[in-house]
């Protein structure tokens, strides 16, 4: 029996050194940390879509009003002398505002009475042209020199006086586009000339005026039209004269 045992030890430990039978050779079993079973192999997490970002709503800046403050100066405006304060009057009723270049003239009575005694006298005062002819003649003008104040208010007023919204707003644009008569056409390259070369004006372009019909009296009224726009256009870019919005909208 003791050489049995000892034979089947040994037959044991020989069985157990055949190669490929190592138990210490074979391959671990992962288990998790801590013991228990072993962990699966996790799958990546989805990947996360991107939504689309929320618009933002755009905020408009607040309206500011165009013809606030009247013009660029700080000038203080003065007490109206009795005729002034029933001229604005006037012009309320008449109107239904006080023209901004008379608010922006108002801070010495002198120059706002000068200006507007010329003004009517030029403009409404009895002439060979007529008060369309002459409002053609500030636009042109003011067109030329690029016055933002005169072009806006005297070209609403060329709509009114003609009744046509496209001839006003082809004299504020170029006045060589629009279809005037013949006179009317000499009468604006006259004072678009007298405003942009002055020195250029001769005895031929005077005696164009008389072919087309006018007389030597309406020849000054152009040039004095004319000559005060140009005035007033320097007054209004010079001081940022704004325009009563108002005009924006009229005769059209």
């Amino acid at each position: 029996m003791g050489k049995a045992n000892k034979s089947v030890k040994t037959a044991g430990k020989a069985a157990s050194a055949r190669p490929g039978k190592n138990p210490s050779k074979s391959k671990p079993v992962l288990r998790a940390i801590g013991g228990g079973k072993p962990t699966p192999a996790k799958s990546p997490p989805p990947k996360a879509v991107a939504s689309a970002p929320k618009p933002v709503p755009l905020k408009s800046p607040p309206a500011v009003a165009d013809d606030v403050p009247v013009i660029a100066l700080n000038l203080e405006a003065g007490k109206l002398s009795p005729a002034m304060a029933a001229y604005f009057k006037k012009c309320q009723d008449k109107l239904g505002f006080v023209p901004n270049v008379l608010l922006a003239y108002a801070f010495d009575m002198a120059k706002l009475e000068t200006f507007v005694a010329f003004y009517n006298d030029l403009m409404l005062g009895e002439s060979g042209l007529s008060k369309l002819e002459r409002e053609m003649i500030a636009v042109a003008v003011s067109s030329q020199n690029r016055c933002y104040y005169c072009l806006t208010a005297h070209g609403a007023a060329v709509r009114q006086y003609s009744g046509s919204p496209l001839l006003g707003e082809q004299i504020v644009m170029n006045y060589r586009a629009a279809r005037v008569n013949k006179r009317q056409r000499a009468m604006l390259d006259f004072a678009v000339k007298l405003t942009a070369q002055p020195w250029a004006v001769e005895e031929a372009d005077r005696e164009r005026l008389r072919r087309a019909g006018f007389t030597d009296r309406d020849i000054w009224d152009i040039s004095a039209v004319a000559g005060f726009f140009n005035m007033s256009n320097r007054v209004a870019s010079a001081t940022d004269m704004r325009p009563n919005a108002v005009y924006h909208g009229q005769a059209r």
